[in-house]
């Protein structure tokens, strides 16, 4: 049995669309407690160059539900960018279609939450990893 009272958080991001990591994507991380309550802003980060984010903030204790919102946006649009000065193939369109992608999940104290996120232009997916 753990004796932890919070929960922790780590997620990394994988761009499928060129199948690397999603390098410099800008993460912010809230928590709430409570299934009512407003969800409070611990801080945010951004994803290394393995596409890991590494130093996300600890939860507070009490913490029942935490949100994750990644800036896809500026990614897409950097990476377009680098795209044109290359001259590479152009395999995105016209950017994100999501500008952001906010994912909200329940945690239970001392339990670690891993959540990758599998990102393209166009969608993604996303799961409880270990």
């Amino acid at each position: 049995m753990s004796t932890d009272t919070t929960a922790s958080v780590s997620t990394h991001i994988l761009d499928t669309s060129i199948g690397r990591p999603a390098e410099a994507v800008a993460v912010s991380l809230a928590a709430r407690s409570g299934g009512d309550g407003r969800y409070l802003t611990l801080g945010t980060s951004a994803t290394d160059a393995d596409g890991r984010c590494k130093d996300l903030p600890a939860l507070p204790e009490g913490t029942t539900h935490v949100r994750l919102v990644f800036d896809t946006e500026t990614y897409f649009a950097r990476e377009k960018q680098a795209e044109a000065q290359q001259d590479a193939p152009r395999v995105r369109d016209s950017g994100a279609f999501f500008p952001e992608v906010a994912i909200a999940f329940a945690v239970t104290p001392g339990e670690h939450y891993h959540v990758p996120l599998l990102l393209n232009p166009f969608g993604y997916s996303v799961y409880r990893g270990s």
